[in-house]
């Protein structure tokens, strides 16, 4: 008996562990959807990623989440990765995914702005939500990922945030004025770019495979990819020693899927496929935090890494060009009105405005 205890008590430990790491969908798929997944046959999808393969979210995020998937249904769905540039750029990722070339890929919803009017309130409007559990609501319970996908639909495809991350800046030159931050080169994307365009910065997008180069030559000074741990794991902090606070905005990390492949696969398989994402999103949001503070801790401790507060006259700048961007970007279309009514209304609530 007291062997039996000890064995019980290991297991499921071990099962807590799996459980924190991804395990979760695994452990709660039923035999009959493994056995209908294999009657179905095998599919293999080849998922088109904006992240290189250097990058933490590829293998954390996206390998993670393949693995659970092809768990889940006993091997019947299989993915493909594909780093950035093996097929696509960012940018050329949403075409490449609404003509069916490959049936999902990844990317932030930041690089479609012009193909669809909510798209910027999903990626994360800077200055606006300040916790990662306020952007998810904002996104599942009300209603800023069903208003993009229905001005989606048209146009083949369906999108799914894959994590809610906090934005923060690196940068080679250390910001203490107003006066530093005019003209500082940063890479960035979206409506992060007026964002820091209006506040007096000078920022440009550049592919994530070619972000290291460009700061280590001096192309642009700075840069924001995702915030601690997307700088770390890109090796931002060998060329950039000063990381700042607070967060820019909270953002996502998103899937798209080809609507047409969607429905062409099995009910068990496509259930399977979305129920994997929708857990993910939030075992992943949660386990990104907790990153972020081991990767700074990190920075500090083994890479001379200095974590500074931007000024407050930067701060200022940045928060009037919060306000102005959510009421222009609002104006693009009812829907984009709806998407800022979100925002405004949760704000409001949370004392924010």
């Amino acid at each position: 008996m007291k062997y039996t205890n000890k064995v019980s008590a290991k297991a499921a430990g071990i099962k807590r562990r799996a459980l924190l790491r991804g395990g979760a969908l695994a452990a709660v798929a039923s035999p009959a959807l493994v056995g209908k997944a294999l009657a179905a046959g095998e599919v293999t999808w080849r998922v088109q990623a904006h992240w290189p393969k250097a990058s933490a979210s590829f293998t954390d995020s996206l390998e993670t989440m393949s693995a659970a998937l092809a768990e889940r249904t006993d091997g019947a769905f299989k993915l493909e990765l594909l780093g950035e540039g093996e097929f696509a750029k960012g940018p050329d990722i949403f075409n490449l995914v609404s003509k069916g070339v490959v049936p999902m890929g990844t990317l932030a919803a930041s690089y479609f702005e012009d193909q669809a009017t909510v798209a910027n309130f999903v990626y994360g409007m800077p200055g606006t939500f300040r916790e990662a559990w306020e952007f998810s609501h904002a996104l599942k319970n009300l209603g800023l990922e069903a208003l993009l996908n229905e001005e989606l639909a048209p146009k083949g495809v369906m999108l799914k945030p894959e994590k809610v991350l906090p934005v923060e800046m690196t940068a080679s030159k250390k910001i203490e004025s107003a006066a530093d931050f005019q003209g500082l080169k940063i890479r960035s994307a979206g409506a992060m770019m007026d964002f820091l365009t209006a506040a007096g910065a000078a920022p440009q997008y550049i592919a994530g495979a070619e972000l290291y180069q460009a700061l280590s030559s001096g192309v642009v000074d700075g840069a924001h990819w995702g915030a601690a741990v997307g700088a770390k794991s890109m090796s931002l902090w060998e060329v950039c020693k000063y990381h700042y606070k607070p967060v820019l905005a909270q953002t996502t990390d998103s899937y798209l899927f080809n609507l047409k492949a969607l429905e062409e696969l099995s009910d068990d398989l496509r259930s399977a496929l979305m129920d994997t994402i929708e857990t993910r999103f939030f075992l992943r949001t949660a386990e990104y935090q907790h990153e972020e503070a081991l990767a700074i801790a990190d920075g500090v401790a083994n890479q001379n890494l200095e974590v500074l507060t931007l000024p407050d006259e930067v701060l200022e700048m940045l928060a009037q060009a919060s306000g102005e961007i959510l009421e222009s970007e609002g104006q693009r279309s009812e829907m984009a009105g709806k998407a800022a009514d979100i925002y405004r209304n949760l704000m409001a609530d949370l004392g924010y405005i």
